[in-house]
């Protein structure tokens, strides 16, 4: 079957890799794509919205799914326009409709849709523009550390926790008042602080039943020890010591199930990848934030750990027998390790010539802000690539992924030096003894 991939970055990459392994692929096509991914299909440029252009392509290149890897076109109800033409009824479209992207689309959406169906979360409420005294006035009435989430999407920094209780009053005052968001930040979710260990868990769906897929723990924070600004993530581990068979369990039966069952109840069809972004409290999953598609760069960690075939599921999607096929998972552990530019998040250079990238060798090598210059591959964004490792536990996992990553050269190279460190048991030491 022929398969259109729609995405840049270093997820869809990865997406590419793995569906190119399918003998059930006959041809790949990625939009817009990157240099990574033209390895594994051919880059097409197609503007989604020009709906004429996106009919004509499907139908001339007999396109069989459409993968979406981003959550913008999935909100802006690409899925809907497709399933709308009748002359493409026979294409799936991996990825909800727009009701369902209300998911992640909109907070305050997804957070009632929790309460309706007795999904673990915390407590909040919901503030719009015009209620800024009403919502610095419930500010009082919370207790420290705060959160603010602007409801709508806002390129994955629109969250803010802070202990400082000016700083969430000046939060407010930034969203619902100075417009700092626009459009996403005109409603403003304010909900209860969780204590926990934050882990990502996935799921795939064809609306009726469901497989869960590999957990990893992503790092969003640009510094070592979780310290800096917000990014969009600098690294990722698979599996997750704390995500044992016991708490995944309790997120298949607690979380999982009751979200497939939600969406099915109140008629949004819903075919394809939720990421549950969850906090374990004390042994317990709590949902922080759904996501409608695969997570990055947990991605380009759960997916080298997949043996199954990612076509296969897509073809159960396709046609509603997902709940026949299996998802068999490497048993050894995937580390992910973000290459960066440097003053990412904020300001940083593009253009620097990368080097030495053919030498990796034993790793997974997922391209994102990258660009091609004749035979010369370029720094070109925050993120430039990712780089995967594989070890049999998740002490060599992280030590084949940093050799890897110590390999590519480019100008203004950063990348975290303590991605899965945290997770490494401690030896303790009794009565002249090392045990672990």
């Amino acid at each position: 079957m022929n398969v259109l991939l729609i995405g840049s970055g270093g997820r869809e990459h990865a997406m590419a890799w793995k569906i190119a392994q399918s003998s059930l692929l006959d041809e790949l096509y990625v939009t817009p794509g990157n240099p990574g991914t033209v390895r594994h299909g051919r880059n097409v440029d197609l503007d989604l919205k020009d709906e004429k252009a996106l009919r004509k392509f499907l139908l001339d290149k007999r396109i069989r799914i459409v993968v979406v890897g981003p959550e913008a076109p999935l909100v802006d109800g690409l899925h809907d326009r497709i399933a709308a033409d009748p002359k493409l009824k026979e294409v799936t479209v991996i990825g909800p409709t727009s009701s369902g992207a209300r998911l992640e689309g909109s907070k305050d959406f997804a957070k009632e849709f929790m309460f309706r169906h007795n999904i673990p979360t915390a407590a909040h409420r919901t503030f719009v523009k015009g209620q800024l005294q009403e919502a610095v006035d419930h500010l009082e009435r919370m207790t420290a550390p705060y959160v603010i989430k602007a409801d709508g999407l806002a390129a994955g920094k629109g969250v803010v926790i802070t202990p400082d209780k000016k700083e969430a009053a000046k939060t407010l005052r930034d969203m619902l008042q100075n417009g700092k968001y626009g459009e996403a930040g005109e409603r403003v979710v304010m909900e209860q602080h969780l204590q926990g260990v934050e882990v990502s868990a996935f799921l795939i769906t064809d609306g009726d039943s469901f497989k869960m897929l590999p957990a990893a723990k992503d790092y969003k924070r640009i510094s070592r020890g979780d310290t800096g600004p917000n990014t969009g993530g600098m690294g990722a581990v698979s599996p997750v010591p704390f995500a044992e068979k016991d708490f995944m369990q309790k997120v298949h039966d607690r979380v999982a199930a009751p979200t497939i069952r939600g969406l099915k109840k109140e008629g949004i069809p819903y075919r394809g990848f939720v990421f549950m972004g969850l906090m374990n409290v004390s042994g317990e999953p709590y949902v922080i934030e759904y996501n409608v598609r695969l997570g990055d760069p947990e991605t380009q960690a759960i997916l080298p750990r997949m043996r199954s075939d990612l076509l296969d599921l897509f073809e159960g999607i396709a046609t509603g027998t997902l709940s026949e096929r299996h998802v068999d998972v490497d048993d050894r552990t995937a580390v992910t390790i973000v290459l960066a530019s440097d003053g990412y998040p904020g300001k940083y250079e593009k253009g620097h010539p990368i080097a030495s990238l053919d030498l990796v060798r034993d790793a997974y090598v997922f391209q994102a802000g990258t660009v091609r210059s004749g035979e010369q591959l370029l720094t070109n964004g925050g993120r430039v690539m990712s780089v995967t490792g594989m070890g049999k536990d998740l002490e060599s996992a992280i030590a084949s992924a940093y050799r890897a990553a110590a390999i590519v050269a480019y100008e203004g190279k950063y990348m975290r030096d303590d991605i899965g460190h945290d997770l490494v048991k401690k030896p303790t030491v009794r009565a002249g003894a090392v045990s672990r």
